[in-house]
């Protein structure tokens, strides 16, 4: 598995996908995304760890604030991982395996 499938499994979590379609508006603490999900402290907190170690958040402390921001660039490289797949199906439409 590449680290960009990885991320597409990633997001089929809702509240995952959730988070970071909340942080593509830009950065926000765990304070605003409890709010904007009405999900658990402990459980976005979960989730954003999982993200972070996937390298698609980054923390960054500022006062007695951590935010989180997206690293666009893992969401590009998972999206081009769903394209060549698109494209590798549409390629192999016709062609039935037994």
């Amino acid at each position: 598995m590449s680290a960009d499938s990885d991320v597409v499994r990633l997001l089929a979590d809702p509240l995952r996908a959730q988070l970071v379609e909340i942080l593509a508006d830009g950065p926000a603490c765990p304070a605003y995304l409890v709010a904007e999900t009405g999900a658990k402290q402990p459980n976005v907190s979960g989730h954003l760890k999982q993200l972070r170690e996937a390298g698609v958040v980054q923390a960054e402390p500022r006062g007695r604030y951590t935010f989180y921001r997206l690293v666009p660039e893992a969401l590009q490289g998972a999206a081009l991982h769903l394209a060549d797949l698109g494209a590798q199906a549409r390629a192999n439409a016709d062609n039935f395996r037994s």
